[in-house]
């Protein structure tokens, strides 16, 4: 109780004086045991690398730039992650630059790993080492960062193991660090000393701030295993150079001395050298820029290892006026080694184009061709059912289709046990075909499908669990966000109307929870009449556009009123607005800094709140103007957020520790033995509890982790364990409503994480909360615009409101909220109508809709029936036909 003792100090002389105490020491941190999995987006991401095993059928790893690593398996035809036991003191281990899987002992696997060359990871880079195939792992620090996040990081694969004498490793570096040499199956390293060029290319090597002038350096290393018997190292090995003038050298003896291959060609980087071992030819595919997003011009070559015999092979040549790209994802048919294939490294419009020969690249054929312009025939069709989002909800106008057949396409592999099996990654999931040889038939078609299930690889910005609707909303970066009806299935579409490329921002009204906003970006160039804040009535079904003011080109921050009344938003770099109703017009707040990071309060809908520069501001005005409160100590920057059913009750993460306040930030109390902080959420209080589960991503008594508390900060448990820390996790966290125990973790990189208890069960002592002083509630000026509601008709035990919606030319949206009007639980409903005319609902969210004429009927969905006395809930639909409200509306309870 001490906790709350000092918080009922709320005079002024306190405030002034000590705004920030430390709390007396949180009871020592026991654990709480939890089962994870990915919220299912599948994919998200750009997968640079798919390594195939030489010698073990089925044996399959990806490589991510930012998210880890993945095997494949075979039986679930589903990928699953090798690196989540990464945590945030080496969080840059999600970038894994080059991946190799050993061919002799196949238990064997290794990453290289390590995010950014610059200032922004702090770390050096590492191999690991692994011998059950990902299961578990060894590192090896290396003296140099690696960038696997970094320009040209679809190069290589930079990593091998020789498969002669598998204890022999070779690792190309970049930014001068030149050619490494492992003999001890890659527990220690040594630079090769005679390997004569670290590689000179950069993209941009007058870039101030150390990204776009990062050096890929030595990029692939190819074996010729002919040149050795087994045990013995391989003699002969060829290496690929970020150097436009001197791009492949080789070896002859071993490593011990090096040469520039003589005759090759110049003026491109060789994204990739494979080699035929079968008809004796080295296939390099080049471009103009180490890529990934990148590449006009490149072209393919063929080097017969016999003769020294250079041969131009391109689809496409660089002289050509039609070569406007580059050349990268390169592979071989090791079942008809005669067989190679290429994809263009850029080719944004209309589409990557894939070339394939099956004469060693004397003739080729391409994955589509021009008919009549804008026409084009198609050797492959796209079946996207279990992904359907792919199509991102574009129409585009021909030569385009949706979905696109990809971009960034640095890695193609065919499968060398299996000619029909090709995988391919893209910038935003894998794509793959189990029927590919039917691209030879005359005539015939070979079906692309994702193949990315269990690989999850979005950035997630931001999250929130509404107590009605879908149980969880995202924000994302680079795919926007979506709305999760189901947990484990691939949501239909991600949000539209508008597209933002990156959600930044999401928040509802706590007291009319189908009503939300979100904030985001894109490239105003390419949209210039969208507006960078979208609303929805529906629970995130559907969004429509408000006004922006002037200046806006990033979504920043934005909050919804407790009531959905009105909404306060802070885009990057101008200063912060605020709207009654739906944006349809925006005034400054007054008062309150640029760039803020903004809050509501989840009980009184006048109340805002923001953070900025280590100072909480406060409205009481519905966010017209903004005060700073007294409270000192605070982090510069953080997050913060109310709870919910209490005015005034704010918790805030930082660096430093985590704070609360129950008086709307007037003062804070600091949690003692919480020494950092990313982020704090709120969940289902505790069986016997009345206070919200709290969960942050924190430093507690030394551990990094995720952590639960039950008793409004009085002690905590930890949730995760050290096999899973999801690198640098928590910008997006939240608990949900309806679940005791569940958390929502965002991660960078490895999608979004939700957790569920597995322990015993949990009862708690109810927490006893004080009477506190808030500040008083300001008048609002402006009155806001309520949508009026049809009068509910009583069925027994429960009521249905219908709530009227969007409308348009032949169709309309509305919401029904049910609400349990007896004095005992009831455990289901049906809600019935009858249409004045032929309104028919074509899709319905949150219940089980069905209609026979004019007579509509609606029962519960699965998670929404359970209703406890005076408990609500909604559902939503969309209907063709004229806009008509019901005239009665029946509830009947279960």
């Amino acid at each position: 109780m001490r906790r709350r003792l000092f918080v009922m100090l709320t005079t002024a002389a306190v405030l002034l004086v000590a705004a920030v105490v430390r709390m007396s020491p949180v009871s020592a941190v026991s654990s709480d045991p939890y089962a994870y999995k990915n919220v299912r987006i599948d994919g998200g991401g750009f997968v640079p690398g798919i390594i195939f095993n030489q010698t073990e059928r089925n044996l399959i790893y990806a490589r991510t730039d930012i998210g880890g690593a993945y095997r494949w398996n075979q039986s679930t035809k589903s990928w699953t992650p090798l690196l989540d036991w990464v945590g945030w003191d080496k969080w840059g281990y999600n970038g894994v630059i080059s991946l190799a899987t050993d061919p002799v002992q196949t238990n064997r696997v290794y990453a290289a790993v390590g995010m950014y060359t610059n200032s922004w990871d702090p770390n050096n880079g590492a191999i690991l080492r692994s011998t059950d195939k990902g299961d578990t792992w060894q590192a090896t620090a290396l003296p140099f960062k690696l960038g696997g996040n970094m320009p040209g990081r679809g190069m290589g694969e930079a990593l091998s193991v020789d498969p002669n004498d598998n204890r022999v490793l070779y690792f190309g570096a970049p930014n001068g660090n030149g050619l490494w040499r492992s003999t001890d199956y890659g527990a220690t390293w040594a630079k090769v000393a005679s390997f004569p060029n670290p590689g000179n290319y950069a993209q941009d090597p007058n870039d101030s701030n150390g990204y776009l002038s990062h050096k890929p350096g030595v990029v692939w290393v190819t074996y010729d295993p002919r040149s050795s018997t087994q045990g013995s190292p391989t003699k002969t090995i060829y290496v690929g150079v970020a150097d436009k003038e001197n791009t492949v050298y080789r070896t002859t003896d071993g490593g011990a001395t090096w040469s520039r291959l003589a005759g090759q060609p110049t003026g491109y980087l060789a994204h990739k050298g494979v080699l035929d071992t079968e008809n004796g030819y080295l296939y390099i595919a080049t471009s103009d820029t180490g890529g990934p997003y990148d590449g006009a011009k490149g072209d393919v070559w063929r080097y017969a290892t016999a003769t020294g015999t250079w041969t131009q092979i391109s689809p496409v040549p660089s002289s050509s006026s039609d070569d406007y790209f580059g050349y990268s994802g390169l592979t071989i048919d090791r079942q008809n080694p005669g067989t190679i294939m290429v994809a263009t490294q850029i080719s944004w419009w209309p589409d990557v184009i894939f070339f394939r020969s099956t004469d060693s690249g004397a003739t080729w054929t391409r994955v589509w061709d021009w008919t009549s312009y804008p026409n084009r025939s198609f050797r492959y069709k796209m079946d996207i059912t279990e992904n359907p989002w792919l199509t991102f909800g574009g129409n585009p106008q021909p030569p385009e289709v949706t979905p696109k057949l990809g971009w960034m396409t640095e890695s193609l592999e065919i499968d060398p046990f299996d000619s029909n099996r090709m995988m391919y990654g893209t910038g935003a999931t894998i794509y793959g075909t189990e029927n590919l040889t039917q691209w030879d038939v005359s005539g015939g078609q070979f079906t692309i499908k994702p193949m990315a299930k269990g690989l999850e690889e979005t950035a997630v910005l931001d999250l929130i669990s509404p107590p009605s609707g879908a149980p969880l909303v995202s924000g994302l970066g680079d795919i926007g966000g979506f709305r999760h009806t189901n947990l484990d299935a691939v949501p239909p579409m991600l949000f539209t109307q508008p597209n933002f490329t990156s959600t930044t921002s999401l928040d509802y009204a706590e007291k009319s929870p189908s009503i939300m906003v979100r904030a985001g970006n894109f490239t105003d160039a390419d949209r210039p009449n969208d507006s960078h804040v979208a609303f929805s009535t529906d629970g995130g079904a559907n969004w429509f556009q408000g006004s922006e003011p002037g200046g806006v080109n990033e979504g920043g921050t934005v909050a919804a009123a407790a009531d959905g009344s009105r909404f306060v938003w802070a885009p990057r770099g101008v200063t912060p607005v605020y709207s009654v109703g739906y944006g349809n017009s925006w005034q400054q707040a007054s008062g309150l800094p640029t760039d803020a990071v903004v809050e509501s309060d989840r009980v009184n809908p006048m109340k805002f709140y923001g953070l900025s520069g280590g100072r909480l501001y406060v409205s009481t005005n519905g966010g017209a103007t903004f005060t700073a409160t007294a409270a000192t100590g605070l982090p510069t920057s953080g997050k913060f957020k109310a709870v919910p059913g209490i005015e005034g009750d704010l918790w805030l993460a930082g660096d430093g520790g985590l704070w609360h306040s129950t008086n709307s930030g007037a003062s804070f109390t600091q949690v003692s033995g919480i020494t950092k902080s990313v982020n704090v959420g709120f969940g289902k209080a505790a069986p016997g509890g009345n206070y919200m589960a709290i969960f942050t991503v924190a430093t507690i008594d030394g551990v990094t982790g995720l952590y639960r508390s039950d008793d409004a900060g009085g002690s905590w448990v930890r949730i995760n364990d050290d096999k899973h820390q999801w690198g640098n996790m928590g910008e997006a966290l939240t608990g949900d409503p309806r679940v005791y125990g569940r958390v929502y973790l965002g991660t960078n990189g490895r999608g979004i994480i939700y957790g569920d208890r597995t322990g015993p069960p949990v009862t708690v002592t109810p927490t006893v909360t004080p009477t506190v002083t808030v500040s008083p509630t300001v008048t609002p000026t402006v009155t806001p615009t309520v949508t009026p509601t049809v009068t509910p008709t009583t069925g027994t035990g429960c009521t249905a409101t219908y709530k009227p919606g969007n409308q348009w030319q032949g169709g309309f949206q509305a919401e029904v909220s049910v609400q349990n009007t007896g004095s005992s639980a009831i455990t289901g409903w049906k809600v019935t109508w009858t249409w004045p005319g032929d309104q028919k609902i074509t899709q319905l969210w949150n219940g089980t809709p069905t209609q026979t004429g004019a007579n509509v009927s609606v029962t519960n969905a699965s998670y929404n029936g359970n209703l406890a006395a005076n408990a609500s809930t909604s559902f939503g639909f969309t209907a063709s036909g004229a806009a008509a409200t019901p005239p009665t509306l029946t509830c009947t309870p279960a």
